[in-house]
């Protein structure tokens, strides 16, 4: 029974001053009842396609540097993608790369419903409750979401090192991803673009869309190279340089 668990979202410095909002909705890879570990052995379960390694140590570091709220999400993305629409293929995937994922191929629509239930519906509740209140305090969110990406997708080098991604719902939904990008430029040394390695065409701002957009906040995606952030040293470093980054578009924002 799901209810005997909790999948909410989990909430640190939830009265944090800063205006940024940071989410990481792939921070983990645990595989709870009751659905266990979807029929992966433990290397899979390690793997990119279970989670973001290093995204959700990137996040803390950047939340602690910038005082800033971080709401994450506590189980697999294999059970639940929680940056996907729950009719999305990719939302519980019978394959992710070049994997297959058992436990989640045939699944009953009654089934993914309580998935749905369980895992998505309590964690974008969650958000949205973060979100309505410092609407009403008057600290009006800037949602920042980090994830992280593998340097070789299907044998194919990935030479962008920090992708920064905006939804595409209205023109003005770039802003603030500019600014991160041209402060990313300015400031890190980082091989940094705009809209890669995905973008909106990729349904990877449905988050964004969801909590963003229908408000009119200003957003963007992370994305970092997983081999830039593969420890708890390296997850600190690049929280160090990727704050400044956040400021100087805050700024520039404000600027605007």
């Amino acid at each position: 029974m799901t209810d005997q668990h909790d999948f909410a979202a989990r909430v640190e410095q939830p009265d944090a001053p800063s205006r940024i909002v940071l989410v990481c909705e792939h921070a983990s890879n645990a595989f709870p009842p009751p659905w266990g570990t979807l029929g992966l052995d433990a290397a899979a379960q390690q793997a990119h396609i279970a989670w973001d390694p290093g995204a959700l140590g990137v996040a803390r570091g950047l939340a602690a540097r910038l005082d800033a709220c971080l709401v994450h999400a506590p189980v697999s993305r294999l059970i639940h993608d929680l940056n996907r629409a729950p009719d999305s293929p990719g939302a519980m995937p019978v394959r992710s790369e070049n994997i297959d994922i058992p436990g989640n191929c045939g699944l009953a629509p009654a089934e993914a419903a309580a998935r749905v239930a369980a895992v998505y519906a309590p964690f974008h509740a969650g958000l949205a409750a973060v979100i309505a209140r410092r609407l009403v305090l008057g600290l009006r969110p800037v949602l920042v979401t980090v994830h992280s990406f593998t340097p070789v997708w299907h044998g194919a080098p990935r030479p962008v090192e920090f992708g920064v991604i905006h939804d595409d719902t209205r023109p003005e939904d770039d802003r603030f991803a500019r600014a991160v990008l041209a402060a990313a430029w300015a400031m890190t040394g980082l091989r940094a673009e705009l809209n890669a390695p995905y973008s909106a065409a990729d349904e990877v701002t449905h988050l964004l869309r969801l909590h963003a957009v229908p408000y009119g906040l200003p957003h963007a995606m992370l994305e970092i190279r997983n081999d830039l952030i593969a420890d708890d040293a390296s997850q600190a470093e690049m929280a160090e340089r990727l704050a400044p980054v956040l400021t100087r578009a805050m700024a520039a924002l404000r600027g605007a």
